[in-house]
């Protein structure tokens, strides 16, 4: 180091450009900063900033315009619901009667977390349910109410495994009350419908999101079957509409923008990965809001008035041939719930398909992968043997729709159901 009394020394000093005295390599103190990472730091001064991390990450991969893989033509299936509290017969009858498209039975006779939506918001993830005088609400921590829901479905789970041990069906549905409905059935701790609160509403989606995903994993892993999940919503016409009231009673629950419903519906689904089929029940379904969300199909109660006979109406009929004319299969509700007391065979249920198929212009050999018969409603209040017979039927549809130049004209007047 210059001495202090170099000319040069002086002179960079004065332009701000002389060294910074060097530590002898011995000074323990300097050793002991060095390791910390404070070399720079003198005494009595406080460290800088940590200097900002930046990491460095692969980019987002494309996203893969493929279309999902779905069932083969010809299947049939089920809404959910069945008589009964006998989680392995109802199992062995699903997969027995429908085997090309089973689907995990739902019984919502054994009570409280076996209906629908105590069963899917024992799905969520960090979220957890117990039951109120006036439903299902929020609350802090999972209760006895919320470990039955998941107990229940565990038990369900056990029961279509050893279903499935015996039948190896290439395809299981599971069915769970889709987003906007959920909200709308569940209450917020203050006692007002989650779906009053948008960011509530968006941690439940998420939830019931990851909640999906882990439930979707285990079916895959247990019977090695490709899933389909079907999304129940019941309610979003009345959730678009700002038709549902409010906790008093002496108000709406203010309506949600249809672009709000088709964003929260659509990165669903995306996230899942696995065909997705919104269920529509009612008899004027909003199939144009959640035509374009990404659904693989979507489900309806074809025997309803605005879709079915002499009274449908134009518009219904015109949703419907939109729906088919972008390519989405629809679930059709054709068998009905409840026995009819009369004999009710397969070609007369055969030709109301037909009938709707020929209404709006498509061939009816398409209908085998356009169409997926199953009961028009959950089977939950029929007879079991009642249960049993619809199920018959249903697979005897998907063959129909196969090959309808087996189906023989009506000879006479129609069994309506």
């Amino acid at each position: 180091m210059s001495a202090p009394d170099d000319p040069l020394a002086r002179l960079l000093a004065a332009a701000g450009l002389a060294g910074e005295p060097e530590e002898p390599a011995d000074d323990p103190l300097a050793a002991a900063l060095a390791a910390a990472g404070l070399a720079d730091v003198r005494p009595g001064e406080a460290p800088p900033p940590p200097a900002p991390r930046f990491e460095v990450t692969a980019a987002p991969e494309p996203e893969d315009d493929t279309p999902l893989e779905l069932w083969p033509a010809g299947a049939a299936t089920g809404v959910g619901s069945l008589p009964g509290t006998d989680p392995r017969e109802a199992a062995e009858l699903v997969a027995g009667e429908l085997p090309l498209l089973p689907y995990l039975p739902e019984l919502p006779a054994r009570g409280v977390g076996a209906d629908p939506v105590g069963r899917t918001a024992g799905m969520l993830v960090d979220l957890a349910v117990e039951v109120v005088p006036s439903g299902w609400r929020v609350t802090a921590r999972p209760g006895r109410d919320h470990r039955r829901a998941v107990d229940l479905l565990r038990a369900d789970l056990d029961a279509l495994d050893e279903a499935c041990d015996r039948t190896r069906p290439a395809w299981v549905k599971v069915q769970v009350v889709g987003p906007w409905s959920l909200a709308s059935a569940v209450e917020l701790a203050a006692g007002h419908r989650v779906l009053t609160d948008r960011g509530a509403v968006r941690e439940f989606a998420s939830s019931l999101t990851e909640g999906l995903r882990t439930h979707i994993a285990e079916i895959t892993a247990r019977t090695g079957a490709k899933v389909a999940v079907q999304l129940d919503e019941p309610r979003l016409s009345a959730v678009i509409a700002g038709s549902l009231p409010t906790a008093s009673g002496y108000g709406t629950v203010r309506s949600v923008a249809e672009p709000d419903v088709q964003d929260a519906l659509r990165d669903m689904i995306s996230a899942l990965g696995v065909p997705v089929i919104i269920r529509l029940p009612g008899d004027r379904p909003p199939l144009s809001v959640v035509r374009d969300v990404g659904a693989a199909a979507l489900a309806i109660d074809a025997t309803r008035p605005s879709i079915s006979g002499d009274t449908a109406v134009p518009a219904a009929l015109d949703a419907v041939g939109e729906v088919w004319d972008a390519g989405v299969p629809l679930l059709l509700g054709l068998v009905p719930v409840r026995d009819p007391g009369a004999p009710l065979e397969t070609p007369a249920l055969a030709r109301k398909g037909f009938d709707l198929a020929d209404r709006l212009g498509f061939d009816r050999a398409k209908l085998a992968t356009l169409a997926v018969p199953t009961p028009a409603a959950g089977l939950a209040r029929s007879t079991p043997e009642w249960a049993r017979r619809a199920m018959e039927l249903c697979r005897d549809l998907g063959a129909a729709f196969l090959d309808p130049d087996e189906i023989p004209p009506a000879d006479g007047p129609e069994v309506r159901s």
